[in-house]
C-alpha cells in the first residue's frame, strides 16, 4: 500500500518547488502548443497564397510603403480590422491573411491613435491626402497627427528600389525582370509624397 505522506517521485510539489525543472516543463508545453497551432498556418493556402485581386505593390506604391513604415505610421494606424460587427461598420470587411502575403513586414497589429487604415483606399482623393498629409489639421482640426511638410520636397529613392526589388522576389513577392529592370525609371520626378499617396490610395481595394 502507497503511504500517501510519501514525496519520492514526479509531484506537483517537487515542479513547483524546482525552478529548472519549471522552466522545462512551460517550455516544453509552449513548444508543443505553439507547433500545433502555427505549423499548420503555413499549409494552409488562405494564410499563404494572394487573396484574388491582390497584385504585388508597383515601384511607386512599395517606395510610399517604405516611406510609410520609415515614418512609424503603423504606430498609430493598424491595418487589420477584426470580425466584430462594430468593426467591420466601421471600417469595412475584415481583414484576411490573404491580402497580406506579399507585406514585408506586414501592418497588422491592435494599436490605434488614430483610425485603422486597412480600406483607406479610394476613400478620398489624392488632393485630400496630400493636404492631409502635409498639415492634418487643415482638415480635422481636433487631429493629433503630426505633419509631413517635407514629403513633397524630398524625392523618392529610386535607385534603391531595383535591389529591394529582388530582395522582396526571395522572399516570394513575383517581380518579374522587367519589373525590376523599369523600376527606376517609374520612379523619375516622384516625391515621397506621390509615393506615400499611391500607397494609401490601393490598400484594401482587392477585398470586395
Amino acid at each position: 500500500m502507497t503511504n500517501p505522506t510519501d514525496k519520492t517521485g514526479f509531484t506537483h510539489e517537487k515542479i513547483e518547488t524546482n525552478n529548472f525543472l519549471m522552466i522545462v516543463l512551460i517550455l516544453l508545453v509552449l513548444l508543443a502548443g505553439g507547433m500545433v497551432e502555427i505549423v499548420p498556418l503555413f499549409f494552409q493556402k488562405s494564410t499563404t497564397e494572394p487573396l484574388a485581386g491582390v497584385q504585388p505593390y508597383t515601384a511607386l506604391q512599395l517606395a510610399g510603403r517604405d516611406v510609410y513604415v520609415r515614418e512609424g505610421c503603423y504606430n498609430c494606424h493598424s491595418q487589420m480590422i477584426r470580425p466584430l460587427r462594430a468593426e467591420t461598420l466601421r471600417y469595412g470587411h475584415y481583414s484576411v491573411a490573404g491580402e497580406s502575403v506579399y507585406d514585408h513586414p506586414f501592418q497588422w497589429g491592435s494599436k490605434r491613435t488614430g483610425p485603422d487604415l486597412a480600406r483607406v483606399g479610394s476613400r478620398y482623393s489624392d488632393e485630400w491626402h496630400s493636404i492631409h498629409l502635409n498639415n492634418p489639421r487643415d482638415l480635422v482640426p481636433e487631429s493629433n497627427m503630426p505633419a509631413y511638410p517635407w514629403l513633397a520636397k524630398t524625392p523618392v529613392d529610386a535607385q534603391s528600389m531595383p535591389a529591394h526589388m529582388r530582395a522582396l522576389r526571395t522572399v516570394g513577392v513575383p517581380y518579374t525582370d522587367a519589373e525590376i529592370a523599369t523600376a527606376t525609371e517609374a520612379l523619375q520626378g516622384k516625391t515621397e509624397l506621390d509615393a506615400t499617396i499611391a500607397y494609401l490610395q490601393m490598400l484594401g481595394l482587392a477585398l470586395k
